[in-house]
């Protein structure tokens, strides 16, 4: 199955009433689990690379892990950028063959945001691919970028629409109220401002943060327009506790392909326990035309 445009996969999780797993991939093992997870649930799936592994591993490596797998894969995959905050950054994701990008000008004053993204949605448009904007401040923690909880902020109705309409953002990431990183108490998603917000865009919503929001929360959200859910921490979580666990049943094991597939296996399995969530299994059909 050959590479699929971001809008093209997250526009038909909004019409039909699901959303699309994006899973953050940190190695090798990770890049695997996402996909095996996709590909036993029938799934598509978006593999993001963000940050963090961009500073570690770089940009380019971690795309080539993807395609030198890919043909293994029946599922449609979308490779997506995450967090960028540079137009040159994102513009070499575009040039590494990414079928999704997204530049973070939240921490920006809210013109110049739209100027960069409005020049990021044009050449995304050109070529096809989906392109992903934020507005309104998302808080903790994620790819090194910090958000303390009192800047973050509801996203108003206005700004969402002014910013939709300035820049032409295929979809829209707001703040209602989850925060990346770990939650220090249960979250409670702003659920009003998220059907006010679908109502005036028209366009699909993507939620930040996405580990250890309450499933039920995540069903209303999916309900309320919300197309595309990110997951990173709770990832992480299953993998090094996967490794953990073989460990502490043999602390002499040295394979890494035994450590590391532990803690690949433990994520496959939370990537399938989301994707279910999601309500995106067997959706790969329509996009293969079974």
């Amino acid at each position: 199955m050959p590479y699929i445009a971001g809008d093209t996969l997250i526009r038909h999780a909004w019409q039909q009433g699901y959303a699309i797993g994006a899973f953050s991939a940190h190695n090798a093992e990770t890049v695997l689990a996402i996909l095996e997870a996709a590909e036993a649930e029938q799934s598509p799936v978006m593999i993001q690379i963000g940050q963090k592994v961009i500073n570690t591993l770089g940009m380019r490596p971690m795309k080539a892990l993807v395609d030198a797998w890919l043909d293994r894969v029946t599922v449609p995959v979308c490779v997506h950028l995450d967090h960028s905050r540079s137009f040159e950054q994102t513009m070499e994701a575009v040039r590494c063959g990414f079928q999704s990008v997204m530049f973070d000008g939240s921490h920006l004053p809210f013109d110049e945001n739209v100027r960069i993204t409005h020049a990021v949605a044009e050449v995304a448009h050109a070529l096809h691919i989906g392109c992903e904007g934020e507005i309104g401040k998302i808080g903790g923690v994620e790819d090194e970028i910090d958000v303390a909880e009192e800047d973050a902020l509801i996203t108003g109705c206005d700004e969402a629409l002014a910013f939709v309409q300035a820049t032409g953002v295929d979809y829209l990431a707001v703040s209602i109220g989850t925060a990346h990183g770990l939650y220090k108490k249960t979250p409670r998603l702003a659920f009003d401002r998220l059907a006010e917000i679908r109502e005036v865009v028209q366009r699909p919503v993507v939620l930040h943060g996405g580990s250890g929001v309450p499933d039920d929360q995540v069903r209303r959200a999916i309900r309320l327009g919300v197309a595309k859910v990110n997951v990173d921490t709770e990832l992480r979580q299953a993998f090094t506790e996967g490794m953990a666990a073989v460990l502490a049943d043999d602390p002499q094991e040295y394979a890494l392909a035994v450590s590391l597939g532990g803690g690949r296996e433990a994520m496959r399995r939370k990537v399938q326990e989301k994707i279910r969530l999601f309500g995106s299994q067997g959706q790969a059909g329509h996009f293969t035309g079974e």
